[in-house]
């Protein structure tokens, strides 16, 4: 054979060579597509996909994102709402039984706790359950401090405070003497400009010398608190403040 003949069937064999390791190459792409595509079509239904988060993330489908709306109480909040639901004795029913326990006094401060070790009601409370700490005082200034179940509304004890001195009574006896407003009447100003259950109301005064009455507001929806200073002289709101923790 001569140089010529064998140039010329080289040349005649690599068009077909091309064409077959053409077809190689497109067999061999097409296998990696299909095994994408079956392994896709393998993953069961509902399964979590990875999607990008906005901070570059990738995280599961359907889990909650770090910036969700998802809210989680605080430990305040979390209290309020165990706490406030058990109360079936409303403060001003509370508040009466106190006032009627020590003859001749009138309401200085009460709210809504738990109580503690130490009852002489009998049964004793459980340590936890809520109750109603309430202050009342008598003309002179002598305070008493009565603690009301807050679920069924008996006395679980009462004492005066043998730590007031001569000041402390007559710091007292001026609060008293200086309320215009009653307490029924602060709660009601509190209560009309924002719906929810009393927790605290304290006769006191405030920064600027002011006597007033102090009143915490709590929302259900959100279990914020919100407390009122009410002028326990003139009945308007002096101040308002939003405790969301």
């Amino acid at each position: 054979m001569n140089v010529t003949t064998h140039a010329l069937r080289l040349r005649a064999a690599l068009p077909a060579c091309l064409i077959t390791c053409s077809a190689l190459l497109l067999t061999a792409c097409g296998s990696e597509k299909g095994s994408e595509v079956s392994a896709a079509a393998a993953a069961p239904s509902g399964s979590p996909t990875s999607t990008t988060s906005p901070t570059g993330t990738a995280s599961p489908t359907g889990s909650p994102s770090p910036t969700g709306t998802t809210t989680r109480l605080t430990d305040d909040q979390a209290e309020r709402r165990a706490l406030v639901p058990a109360a079936k004795v409303t403060w001003d029913k509370a508040a009466g039984t106190a006032v009627g326990e020590v003859p001749g006094s009138k309401l200085v401060e009460i709210e809504l706790t738990r109580a503690e070790s130490g009852s002489t009601a009998s049964p004793a409370p459980s340590p936890g359950s809520p109750e109603w700490a309430a202050e009342v005082a008598t003309q002179d200034g002598t305070r008493h401090t009565v603690h009301i179940d807050a679920a069924s509304g008996r006395v679980l004890r009462s004492q005066p405070d043998r730590e007031q001195d001569a000041e402390d009574k007559q710091e007292t006896a001026d609060l008293l003497s200086k309320a215009e407003l009653t307490a029924e009447q602060a709660v009601k100003t509190a209560t009309g400009r924002k719906k929810g259950t009393v927790t605290v109301v304290e006769l006191d005064s405030d920064d600027a010398g002011k006597v007033v009455w102090s009143v915490d507001v709590v929302t259900q929806d959100d279990w914020y608190k919100t407390t009122f200073d009410v002028d326990a002289a003139g009945g308007e709101i002096l101040r308002e403040e939003v405790d969301r923790d």
